[in-house]
């Protein structure tokens, strides 16, 4: 009896510290959720819309500026139509100097106001999302073992750059820069795109990058045109 009296009460007591121990780990685990609540409050999410995400953009083959605006273009309509930001999509290729053909790296679309950040230009999410996928903060130009470029990354926006969005380009690393629809046609419809003027391209190619304009201007101006008749004008001022 003694016995049997002493396994009971070592039970009990190892139930009991069980118990403690189960009560200890929720309390630290509600303790670091709670952290974990407000480490998320400093974090800014960057994301693509799921339609860009189930499309199959990336398993095109891409030959000509006209195919790869196209890409662009088509990014911006679908972005409007879906209501999943404003009337501007942006695409990055991986050029192949030898063959001309190019690979769709990064796709990006405007997503200001369904993820509250002014900053989120259709070029600037493509960067963002390019540079993460190369784990490179740089999309420079690739040389083969003799020093001869082999590859190089460009950058085609359905419409030409704001002022933010031409210094993102100058500092992503990118050597060509391809514009569809004009400043012109994105002021007709209320958007400011601040302080860009011919001598900011000129500065763009002087750091190196070559700069085309008016690819598919009329497709790319259409989608302003009708996000300006059923859209958010979301400038700041």
């Amino acid at each position: 009896m003694p016995a049997s009296s002493g396994s009971a009460s070592s039970l009990i007591f190892a139930s009991s510290a069980t118990v403690a121990a189960v009560f200890a780990a929720y309390r630290i685990y509600r303790w670091s959720s709670g952290r974990n609540r407000e480490a998320g409050d400093h974090r800014v999410t960057v994301s693509l819309p799921p339609w860009a995400t189930e499309e199959n953009y990336f398993s095109r083959t891409y030959d000509t500026d006209d195919e790869m605006m196209a890409l662009a273009v088509e990014l911006s309509a679908r972005n409007v139509a879906e209501k999943t930001g404003g009337p501007f999509g942006c695409a990055i290729y991986k050029r192949n100097l030898e063959t001309g053909c190019a690979e769709l790296v990064s796709v990006g679309m405007n997503r200001v106001v369904p993820l509250h950040n002014s900053t989120l230009h259709g070029e600037t999410v493509a960067i963002q999302m390019a540079q993460r996928k190369l784990k490179n903060f740089a999309l420079s130009p690739e040389e083969d073992e003799g020093g001869e470029r082999r590859y190089q990354y460009e950058l085609f926006t359905s419409c030409e750059p704001c002022a933010m969005c031409l210094g993102a380009t100058l500092w992503s690393g990118v050597t060509r820069l391809v514009c569809g629809a004009t400043k012109a046609d994105a002021s007709a419809i209320g958007f400011d795109e601040g302080p860009v003027f011919e001598e900011s391209y000129k500065h763009l190619e002087e750091a190196g990058i070559e700069v085309t304009r008016r690819i598919l201007q009329k497709e790319a101006a259409a989608v302003l045109e009708n996000y300006g008749k059923i859209g958010v004008i979301y400038n700041a001022r």
